[in-house]
């Protein structure tokens, strides 16, 4: 296992385990829930669930292409409005990530190199744009979470500690 392996591989394993439990909460509430809309106070780019579902799983491909420094994967069609199709796509991008940290360069990872996001212009590393992906991903299902229970609909429970992560790592359960 490379050293970014085992660095990142805790927040991997919680996040592939949260990814499971927000796909049984879709499929049984149906694709009304990821129609919920996200209100007033949407970026317009994202208007409802199923499309930031959707964006966190394309973010995630897209630091992959740039980690790679290849195109940008358009996302767009995939469809936001089925729960299957939806985390299909989750698996394939956790796939593709989980074998970039596998097979990238040791020595490549801590190389910065200058990457526009927006308005803004940074010198990068791969390493950070990998914890980045990650947060991303974690910093948005709790808003998910948040605006799911304001609008009747509780999500279950998402701790890191109730996913055994750290304890299954450790063989102290299966």
């Amino acid at each position: 296992m490379t050293s970014v392996a085992s660095e990142i591989g805790y927040l991997l394993d919680y996040t592939e385990w949260d990814r499971a439990q927000w796909e049984a909460w879709f499929q049984s509430q149906g694709r009304d829930a990821l129609a919920v809309d996200l209100g007033a106070n949407a970026d317009g780019r994202i208007g409802n669930v199923g499309e930031l579902v959707r964006h966190i799983f394309s973010a995630e491909q897209r630091y992959v292409d740039r980690i790679q420094e290849v195109p940008i994967t358009d996302t767009s069609a995939v469809p936001a409005d089925e729960v299957e199709r939806l985390f299909d796509f989750g698996r394939q991008t956790r796939g593709r990530l989980r074998h970039l940290v596998d097979s990238f360069p040791a020595e490549r990872w801590e190389l910065g190199r200058e990457l526009t996001f927006g308005p803004h212009t940074r010198t990068i590393t791969p390493k950070s744009m990998l914890v980045q992906s990650v947060t991303h991903e974690i910093r948005h299902w709790a808003q998910l979470a948040t605006l799911l229970r304001l609008v009747g609909r509780p999500t279950g429970v998402h701790d890191f500690l109730l996913s055994g992560v750290f304890e299954r790592r450790l063989g102290l359960t299966s």
